[in-house]
């Protein structure tokens, strides 16, 4: 049994959550008023907003070494919804990676809204999470906590992958966040 610590209680970190027990793992969940609370999962998901990331590696960062931190995030721009905040060459798990060296840093979920994590489908296809990273190990880890909760998952390559993992995000969002998509809706891979 894998223990997951989800960093975040809003919608994605409450659906991941969901994901994770219905698969007999475990998962606890940290608020902002857990500031004290230590971590302890095997795997850590980073579910909160990018911009509030940089605090979470500078209150945890030590106690996210050696562990599998899985970065969800999506950096883009709140208020004009039009970009990305990270540079074009780089992504906001690459930065990540860079801050928590000891850690084992993938991205996943990112592509995935909260309501299919849930429904478990894109209309009528499974839904698949898009995992990234350099560990093998840790990437294979994730994947069978998320297709024991009875999700697909398909290695989408090494960390450089984020990038466009996050430029996928982006879209996804701000298609919903317009009107033209639901947000119950999503991106499907078709296998």
């Amino acid at each position: 049994m894998v223990h997951v610590s989800i960093l975040g209680t809003g919608n994605m970190g409450s659906a991941i959550a969901r994901v994770v027990t219905s698969g007999g793992n475990t998962a606890e969940s940290f608020n902002t008023s857990d500031a004290d609370k230590p971590v302890t999962g095997d795997i850590v998901v980073l579910a909160v907003p990018y911009p509030a990331i940089a605090d979470i590696i500078a209150s945890r960062g030590g106690q996210l070494a050696r562990k599998v931190v899985v970065d969800i995030t999506n950096p883009l721009n709140f208020e004009t919804f039009d970009s990305l905040t990270v540079p074009p060459d780089s992504s906001a798990a690459a930065g990540i990676a860079a801050a928590l060296p000891q850690s084992r840093v993938l991205k996943a979920f990112n592509t995935n809204l909260a309501a299919t994590l849930i429904s478990g489908t894109v209309g009528e296809v499974p839904t698949t999470v898009l995992i990234a990273g350099d560990d093998n190990a840790a990437k294979s880890q994730l994947s069978e906590v998320v297709a024991a909760g009875g999700l697909r998952t398909i290695d989408a390559g090494s960390l450089r992958r984020a990038r466009e993992l996050e430029a996928i995000g982006f879209l996804q969002i701000t298609l919903a966040a317009r009107e033209k998509v639901p947000w119950t809706a999503g991106f499907a891979v078709v296998t």
